[in-house]
């Protein structure tokens, strides 16, 4: 079995062939740069397993038998960094690291990565990663967790993860690496300018230059172009060589010797002192973009025959010759022994099973449950009825005094104690080192709470308003919610989010401190979405959630209305019909759990967070004129148990869903569904919802909402009176 080469292989192995092969830009020799005779070996061999498999990738994707074939021709340079790493050493590694990823299977027994690549390579459900759910460089034995193609959407997390190995050990969590380890990110030159990366950067520098520990090495991996937007020249250096709190080195990626030798004191720097590197090395990219990515439509005939003859397999060639390791007939043996053994491979691989059903696609959404951590409480419930802040704060304080692997993240949360006070205190009793409070950036908040979880650790982190999630929500649509999904549920990253929003706040901010727009947690496979409307219920959610996050490894987000933090009373003012006694520590809402007010059969009214509490102020008036009801309050946004509010409406003659989000892409959108798919006949069901509208500033902040008065309306114009 021997097959054709491509043009872009044919074009190789005339270069092979001759005698001009390049030489490094940097004249080292072995002894220079640490490196014996057998490891250069050994990474040449690897960097041609990666070529091959970037050639028999696009020979199965004609075939139809491998998809996304996105390749690392070009960036081979990047197994003398894995070499430099130990194999526990974390790394988040970008799509071009092939060959990152052979050489450190070939640090650890047992491994074959030739195997798992081109497993994932043809989708195959017996990928040892994702199981044919997408082609991703990962793996658990490795401690590669896998990454999606989002733009530098993993840089987030990668500076969390490093962030928790200091605190892992601090903690006395044993935690998923090594405390002494190191974290490798890897990115791409154009990915280099996203905002995200930009504020992942930010985010490990303001850390370490206030002196907090920071093991992390960026390998920017700069082939000068964005699919066909070049890199301006000497950008990536001029951003990186003189910004605070991180070392700059660079280093040749053509050039294994260089290479090697610029990432073992990139390591060394990151381990001993740590601290972020920035390793900027530069390289190639050959072959195109990905897939039928034609260069030719944007470069020209010089520069990819320029960049063809600077083929860093090539190069290394060049190297094994002049320091007289291997002959040109050893070279060329090697890479056609090599050729072979991936193109056998292949045909074994592609008859593998690949996922046929629903079921299998989606068994790993939900991550695998794990014991509890949970310890003993000693206090007592305090049964003074309070606000649903108050209840919260207590609630916090209790569950991080049982969870000792808890740690709280955001902004102002610890010194302030948080801008409306719900964790006032708890930095004074926890430390600093849980209770964190972090710069300004939710990207940031969020990667540093999915890298944590990553390491063991639970994290509670605060959005201070919902509206300032839109700009970062990707970090859990794309990277939180999907890991164990990409994984096989080999990696988790449990954590709970608490969100400060929903509207009717007075006095204050219009829209971005009162947004009712939700429908973008709602529609995420796999993520949990919690509103409380009272503080006993607030308890029993964020208890659940906590729970939830820590023995199911889930991703919990939970919606707290702003304008019911500190809400005493219901009917008139004194009469604290609002606050609330503490359920205790073991009072826990599981996920779809109704709450129920009343039982009259002549009205139902379902609703939710500010819903509730206006629906019940709206009963008054209704019970006033005789009207029998209850409130059916749904508590969880998602997964919601579609029978069970059937059952607990179905013997009522009307239903009003009061809905306080927008119209369109709301919840009772999918409540009336549900509804009517179960029987209930459409002249006994309605809604009221807020209008598709932002919420403005001063008097006019709840004219586009919900109001008691519209609730009353609607419910006579549903009974007919």
């Amino acid at each position: 079995m021997y097959p054709e080469p491509l043009p872009q292989e044919q074009r190789f192995l005339e270069a092979l062939d001759r005698d001009d092969w390049p030489a490094p830009g940097q004249a080292l020799t072995l002894a220079q740069a640490g490196l014996s005779p057998a490891a250069l070996v050994e990474l040449f061999e690897s960097q041609l397993m990666s070529r091959h498999l970037d050639l028999q990738a696009r020979r199965l994707q004609a075939r139809g038998e491998a998809f996304y074939t996105i390749g690392s021709a070009g960036h081979e340079g990047n197994a003398a960094v894995a070499m430099a790493l130990r194999a526990t050493d974390p790394a988040f590694l970008h799509y071009r690291d092939a060959a990152f990823f052979i050489q450190r299977a070939r640090m650890v027994p047992g491994q074959d990565p030739l195997r798992d690549l081109l497993l994932s390579f043809a989708a195959s459900a017996e990928d040892p990663i994702s199981g044919g759910r997408h082609k991703v460089l990962g793996s658990k034995t490795l401690n590669v967790p896998p990454q999606t193609s989002t733009i530098a959407s993993h840089l987030p997390k990668a500076m969390g993860a490093a962030h928790s190995l200091a605190l892992a050990r601090r903690l006395g969590s044993r935690g998923e690496w090594p405390h002494d380890g190191v974290v490798l990110c890897s990115f791409g030159d154009a990915s280099f300018n996203h905002s995200t990366a930009q504020g992942a950067l930010n985010a490990a520098a303001w850390s370490a230059y206030q002196g907090l520990p920071m093991p992390l090495v960026w390998l920017c991996e700069d082939n000068g172009i964005g699919i066909s937007t070049p890199t301006p020249e000497g950008w990536i250096a001029a951003s990186m060589t003189s910004r605070p709190g991180v070392d700059y080195l660079a280093c040749d990626g053509l050039d294994l010797l260089d290479t090697w030798r610029a990432a073992r004191q990139a390591v060394q720097v990151a381990r001993t002192r740590r601290r972020p590197v920035f390793l900027h090395m530069r390289c190639v990219r050959l072959f195109g973009h990905a897939g039928s990515d034609a260069q030719q439509a944007y470069l020209s005939s010089v520069r990819i025959q320029a960049d063809e003859a600077r083929d860093p397999l090539l190069v290394s060639a060049g190297l094994l010759r002049r320091h007289g390791i291997l002959s040109r007939d050893a070279i060329a043996e090697c890479y056609h022994e090599l050729r072979e053994r991936v193109a056998r491979r292949a045909e074994e691989v592609i008859r593998r099973p690949r996922l046929e059903h629903a079921e299998q696609v989606m068994a790993s959404i939900v991550p695998p449950p794990r014991p509890s951590r949970i310890g003993p409480w000693r206090g007592e419930a305090d049964v003074t009825p309070d606000t649903l802040a108050r209840r919260l704060n207590r609630s916090l304080e209790r569950l991080m005094s049982r969870y000792p692997q808890l740690v709280m993240a955001g902004e102002d949360i610890g010194r302030k104690g948080g801008v409306y006070g719900v964790t006032q205190k708890l930095q004074a009793r926890f430390g600093a080192h849980r209770v964190i409070d972090t710069l300004l950036d939710e990207q940031s908040i969020l990667g540093l709470g999915i890298g944590m979880a990553q390491n063991g650790l639970v994290p509670i982190l605060e959005i201070q308003f919902l509206a300032y999630l839109h700009n970062a929500e990707d970090q859990l649509r794309g990277e939180a919610a999907t890991l164990s999904f990409f994984s096989s549920g080999q990696y988790t990253n449990p954590m709970v989010v608490r969100i400060a929003g929903l509207g009717y706040q007075k006095g204050f901010g219009g829209h971005f401190h009162n947004d009712n727009a939700i429908a973008v947690l709602r529609d995420i496979p796999g993520l949990l979405v919690a509103c409380p409307s009272n503080g006993a219920d607030a308890v029993g959610l964020l208890q659940e959630a906590v729970r939830l996050a820590d023995e199911e490894q889930r991703v919990v987000v939970v919606i707290e209305p702003i304008a019911l933090y500190h809400t005493r009373d219901l009917r008139e003012e004194g009469d604290g019909a609002w606050c609330f006694p503490d359920p205790g520590p073991e009072h826990r809402l599981a996920v779809g759990e109704l709450g129920q007010w009343g039982d009259g059969r002549e009205l139902a009214i379902i609703s939710y967070g500010n819903g509730v509490y206006l629906s019940r102020q709206a009963a008054e008036r209704l019970q006033d004129e005789g009207v029998a009801l209850r409130i059916l309050d749904l508590r969880w946004l998602t997964t919601i148990d579609h029978d069970a509010v059937h059952a607990a409406v179905a013997d009522c003659a009307r239903v009003l869903i009061v809905d306080e989000c927008r119209r369109s892409g709301s919840v009772s959108e999918e409540l009336v569904t549900g509804l009517v798919e179960r029987g209930l006949e459409g002249k006994r069901l309605a809604r009221l919802t807020a209008e598709d509208s932002f919420i403005p500033l001063g008097r006019a902040a709840t004219v586009t909402l919900p109001s008691v008065e519209d609730i009353v309306v609607h419910a006579r114009e549903l009974l007919g009176r």
